[in-house]
């Protein structure tokens, strides 16, 4: 049967009008009319739609040429689809044909002519096609207007785009997670951004829901990474803080310490999207003076400043959920927390703002200047909420502070002053009401 496939195909050979026995009329309803030759018993053999007309118990075909001649009407947009469907028809023998689709438009457009047509031959090696190509995103959404229309025969090009269970989808997060806090080496730093940015994706709600909903045990997953990146990070400051004074200056040592900020600052993000940042913010409260106390170990090259800014930004993170209610800690805790990280940063900024504008070779100091605002908001936040005689001890301090620049911290000053004012009248308003009370 292959030797005859093979025979007919060399024989036969469209648009050769010695052994044509057929002419297949294509026209539009712009009124184009294109004659193709071609051979019954290739037409008859791979296309229902020809064998059907071709039958004895078709009408009559119209003769041209002393040939038979079938009617295809197609819109004109169609038109270049269906002559290669034709020609494909002779080529075309077991549906393997790899190399003759010239693209994912060209295929789906003879794919629809293959279905309208009956082809099963042609529909299968479409098919195939389009099953292992890549697509472009409006490819794609070409495919997902016409294939589902097709039936099952071609349900194989849509497999890539069907929905994936959710046991697949929390596989996928949970193995993106362990490698974005694994601390890759820096060689890998490429691979553990793509992770991160896909992480957030999954997580975040735009136009679609988000991919997942994290439950009780992927939570418990999520914490389980967060406390090995952190282990390694307190491992870390332990090495550099019983070292010498000249260890954090270290090249080494330096983008350790930074690469773990980094993912730090980025693991924070995730925490408060699954919304379990408690954890962080214990962690970084029972770590804060073994931070500052190696962080002024360091020098005031440009490469140890930006370490400090990005300490400065994690901190920034975990103030705003202290200050902000979001992880409530007792007053002695957000009282410590102030004490610890308020002359770090009043007087790290001075250096960070000089290192900007002078940055050395070719190390750029990247500071959102949002950064300073929002912190500067919440240590007044966090100082307006402490017991009056808290507030005024900071106030104090920050008064007689060189830096009293930065932070500001006027308006708790004018609060403070406010309510210490009406307090004893507050207090005898609230004492009189009690009495009335009571004698009622």
């Amino acid at each position: 049967m292959e030797a005859t496939d093979k025979d007919e195909k060399i024989a036969c050979t469209i648009g050769n009008r010695s052994t044509s026995d057929v002419v297949v009329r294509l026209r539009t309803q712009e009124g184009r009319d294109d004659w193709l030759y071609c051979h019954s018993g290739i037409l008859i053999k791979n296309c229902k739609y020809f064998a059907d007309r071709l039958s004895e118990n078709w009408p009559t075909c119209q003769i041209l040429d002393s040939r038979n001649c079938v009617d295809v009407y197609c819109q004109e947009s169609d038109f270049d689809y269906h002559v290669n469907l034709i020609r494909l028809l002779y080529i075309v023998i077991d549906g393997s044909v790899d190399d003759l689709w010239h693209g994912v438009r060209n295929a789906l457009g003879i794919l629809k002519v293959a279905v309208d047509l009956g082809c099963p031959q042609i529909i299968t090696a479409c098919v195939n096609y389009l099953e292992a190509v890549t697509w472009e995103e409006a490819e794609e959404e070409e495919i997902l207007k016409i294939v589902p229309r097709m039936g099952l025969q071609a349900e194989p090009i849509l497999a890539r785009l069907q929905p994936v269970t959710q046991s697949a989808i929390i596989n996928i997060f949970l193995s993106a997670i362990r490698f974005a806090t694994s601390s890759p080496p820096p060689s890998m730093d490429d691979l553990k951004s793509s992770a991160q940015e896909q992480i957030e994706y999954m997580l975040t709600e735009d136009d679609d829901a988000p991919l997942l909903t994290a439950d009780d045990n992927i939570k418990v997953e999520v914490k389980e990474c967060v406390n090995s990146l952190f282990s390694k990070f307190n491992n870390s400051l332990i090495a550099l803080f019983c070292g010498s004074t000249e260890s954090l200056s270290k090249a080494g040592n330096i983008q350790l310490l930074q690469s773990y900020l980094t993912d730090l600052s980025w693991v924070y993000q995730i925490l408060i999207k699954l919304e379990i940042m408690r954890e962080f913010v214990d962690y970084w409260f029972d770590a804060s003076e073994k931070i500052v106390k190696v962080l002024e170990q360091g020098s005031s090259t440009t490469e140890v400043i930006e370490i400090k800014l990005r300490a400065i930004e994690v901190t920034s993170k975990v103030l705003e959920a202290i200050g902000y209610g979001t992880v409530i800690l007792p007053t002695a805790k957000r009282l410590q927390v102030l004490k610890v990280w308020l002359p770090f940063v009043r007087v790290t900024k001075p250096l960070i703002d000089s290192a900007k504008m002078n940055c050395e070779n070719d190390v750029v100091l990247k500071v959102d200047d949002e950064l300073w605002q929002s912190l500067e908001s919440t240590f007044v936040s966090i100082i307006l909420a402490l017991p009056s005689g808290d507030q005024a001890e900071v106030l104090t301090e920050w008064l007689e502070n060189k830096y009293i620049r930065y932070p500001d911290l006027t308006e708790a000053f004018e609060v403070w002053c406010y309510r210490s004012k009406v307090a004893k009248r507050r207090l005898s308003l609230l004492g009189d009401e009690h009495a009335m009370t009571n004698s009622i």
